[in-house]
């Protein structure tokens, strides 16, 4: 289609909430986007910004549309038809049946397996990203309490127990070497394992090892320490306690990487106040416009970053189908309304921690949403990409502000490829609208305490920068200035290309130094991000002095609305929603702004 055919086709449409479907001449769909205006949204592609967006527009030959009553009805249909047609030029959930799951199956007597494609009413647990080391945990959960791993054809009109009862993996509940209730409770001990129990799984085995050990079974003794370390390891942190308010309350965890055009979203699940589940999730992520890829600051519209696309498109996507958790931990806002809007409505509290046990979690999903299979010294491979030593000790600087208000930087600390927390520092600066400015005073500030011997912390082996030449060159300026001689680089955000003072490398996306580059850049822009949302919260605005918006009132104002131009704008009904906003505060608040 070109501009005139855009153009006219969108004086047909409603200017009405909707979803709109651009579509190939053979009718695959190119891409699905929401909108509370269609007509006006479809309009917008007569001239797009992005080349990609171009080549999309040209590729089309109609323009589809749906009618919704409501914003979130339109946020729910897109995500439901991106999931159907798979648009190739949509932020899209794959199918993550491509990862393994361990199921128990939906029989009297269930059997244990590992699938990639579960059972209808089995109980699943996963996916998980290590087939191998999947299929030693369920060969030890059978060895331990001995389920049944065969098949309803195997199992069913057995005169005597098959093999796997003479190998010790299986008690033959098919000839009633076994009860149906003994099994069924061994059957629910096994299933704490998968929930986040480790010690269900890991004392057994352990006792067997000191047994084998005792008796000099040495060979066998080495073969259960060897299961017991996968056993050990298997659920990576599951047991550790989740921070913050209601116990009873469930939390999801979300961490993103981005490499190119694909994504990987890292999930933890917390139950009770533990950790019971631990997923990852690919996303298809096309470096296009969304919607409202926009996020909002003071008044002002900025491009939303790739990890805001991806959380806003993978959380409807996701949890549609899905019971939604109480609390959300992300790494940084999602930056869409709709989104906000509809979790807000859904009762879910939504948080991006900076600092404390909540920030930890948040950490240790970025850390499995960048965690690729295979090993190797990714620092090696950084030093020898780079030709220089090896970076043990890496500091991360971003800066954050909103058009040039609050303006803060982050410069976090990574040793040997994990997160120092507590060499972590912020900083605020003075406010102006100039990234390179902004830079160069982050980085100087750090530089001349490092000088002067004012900073308690080792010199870092290399800076990395969140940017791209121009923020490399502020950040050189201010070493130059200083005279700090620290190697510095820099990453830039949507090409995930790193810049060097004398070259740019632009390597593959499963580099594995470009993986730790891209942790700590991730990391600091988080760090950078949660404090400038301290900072915004802090400063005076016009709700101060409006009767019954105090402190706390005006902080989840600000949360929910993004900034004091869009609460001027919202409508009673939207700032009632927020907690502790009533109608008569809403008449005030309108009546104030």
């Amino acid at each position: 289609m070109d501009a005139d055919a855009v153009r006219e086709r969108a004086s047909d449409l409603p200017a009405e909430p909707g979803v709109y479907q651009f579509e190939a001449a053979d009718g695959t769909v190119l891409y699905v986007g929401k909108a509370v205006d269609v007509r006006d949204r479809v309009r917008s592609y007569v001239d797009p910004r992005s080349e990609r967006i171009q080549r999309m527009v040209r590729r089309a030959d109609a323009v589809d549309f749906a009618v919704t009553d409501t914003e979130t009805q339109a946020l729910l249909l897109e995500a439901n038809l991106v999931k159907r047609h798979q648009p190739r030029y949509n932020v899209r959930l794959k199918d993550d049946k491509s990862y393994p799951l361990v199921q128990f199956t939906d029989h009297d007597v269930p059997r244990v397996e590992v699938t990639r494609d579960p059972d209808e009413g089995a109980a699943a647990f996963g996916p998980y990203t290590d087939k191998g080391d999947v299929e030693t945990v369920v060969k030890a959960v059978r060895e331990v309490y001995g389920l049944r791993g065969c098949s309803d054809h195997k199992y069913r009109h057995r005169d005597r127990p098959c093999l796997d009862y003479e190998m010790g993996l299986c008690s033959a509940p098919c000839t009633g070497e076994v009860g149906e209730r003994e099994y069924a409770a061994d059957v629910e001990t096994a299933r704490r394992f998968f929930e986040g129990e480790t010690g269900a799984l890991a004392d057994p085995l352990e006792r067997a090892m000191d047994d084998a050990a005792r008796a000099e079974d040495f060979e066998r003794a080495a073969n259960l320490r060897d299961r017991l370390d996968v056993v050990a390891s298997f659920h990576e942190g599951g047991g550790g306690a989740v921070a913050g308010g209601d116990e009873a309350a469930t939390t999801d965890v979300l961490g993103v990487a981005v490499a190119g055009e694909e994504a990987t979203v890292a999930r933890l699940h917390a139950e009770r106040g533990q950790l019971v589940e631990r997923e990852r999730h690919r996303v298809e992520a096309p470096a296009v416009e969304r919607s409202a890829a926009t996020e909002r600051a003071s008044g002002e519209e900025r491009p939303a970053s790739r990890v805001a696309e991806v959380l806003s498109a993978f959380l409807v996507q996701f949890y549609a189908e899905r019971e939604l958790p109480d609390r959300l931990l992300l790494p940084e806002h999602h930056g869409d309304d709709d989104v906000a809007a509809w979790l807000d409505a859904a009762g879910v509290e939504v948080r991006v921690p900076g600092a404390g046990r909540e920030a930890t979690l948040v950490d240790l999903a970025l850390k499995n949403a960048h965690r690729r299979s295979g090993g190797g010294d990714e620092l090696a491979a950084l030093a020898d990409a780079l030709g220089i030593d090896r970076p043990a000790r890496i500091e991360g600087f971003d800066v954050s502000h909103a058009q040039g208000k609050a303006v803060v930087g982050s410069d976090v600390c990574f040793v040997d490829g994990s997160a120092e927390k507590p060499d972590y520092r912020r900083k605020k600066l003075d406010d102006e609208n100039d990234d390179y400015a902004n830079v160069r005073r982050l980085v100087a500030w750090r530089a001349e305490r490092a000088v002067e011997g004012r900073d308690d912390r080792p010199d870092p082996d290399l800076l990395l920068i969140d940017g791209g030449r121009g923020q490399l060159d502020a950040a050189l300026d201010a070493l130059e200035d200083v005279g700090w001689d620290v190697p510095v680089v820099a990453l830039a955000k949507d090409e995930e290309v790193v810049v060097t003072p004398e070259r740019t490398y632009d390597w593959d996306g499963d580099a594995p130094q470009l993986h730790v580059l891209q942790r700590v850049r991730d990391e600091a822009h988080r760090f950078a991000v949660a404090y400038h949302q301290t900072v915004r919260d802090e400063v005076a605005t016009a709700l101060d002095g409006v009767e019954g918006v105090g402190p706390e009132l005006r902080k989840r104002l600000l949360r929910r609305f993004g900034s004091v131009e869009a609460v001027r704008e919202a409508s009673a009904e939207a700032l009632r929603s927020v907690e502790g906003v009533g109608e008569a505060t809403a008449e005030t608040i309108q009546r104030r702004l």
